[in-house]
This record gives structure tokens, sequence and C-alpha cells, in this order.
């Protein structure tokens, strides 16, 4: 199974199961991928903005760290 794009679109559960390293790098900004031993409800791009955080500005940045 391939894995999903990294989107604002990208359900928080997707990111989980297929990039499991984007939790430390999401919270050391701040964003909560896991909370009680489950995904956040939302997607990748709410979940961001919900922190007053840009999507725009952050997904890149969290591409080139899982591609690193």
């Amino acid at each position: 199974m391939s894995k999903a794009p990294i989107t604002t679109s990208l359900w928080m559960e997707d990111l989980v199961r297929d990039y499991p390293r984007a939790t430390a790098f999401l919270r050391k900004h701040g964003v909560v991928c896991i909370q009680c031993g489950e995904p956040v409800w939302g997607t990748l791009g709410e979940v961001i903005a919900e922190k007053g955080l840009d999507p725009e500005v952050l997904i890149p940045e969290l591409v080139v760290f899982l591609e690193g």
C-alpha cells in the first residue's frame, strides 16, 4: 500500500499511520497528533491551524524533515 500524500487535507489518522516520525516534528511546534493513544480528529491542516500556525508554511517544512 502506498503512503498518502502530505497535504492540508490528510487525515491525522493517516499521517500517524504512514509517517510516524511526523509526530515528533509536529510536537516540537506544539501540534498534538496523538491523544490518549489515538490520533486526534481532523485533518493535518485543521490541527495545525487550530494552534495558530500556517499550514502552508509548516507542511512543506514537515515534508523536508521526513525526506531527511
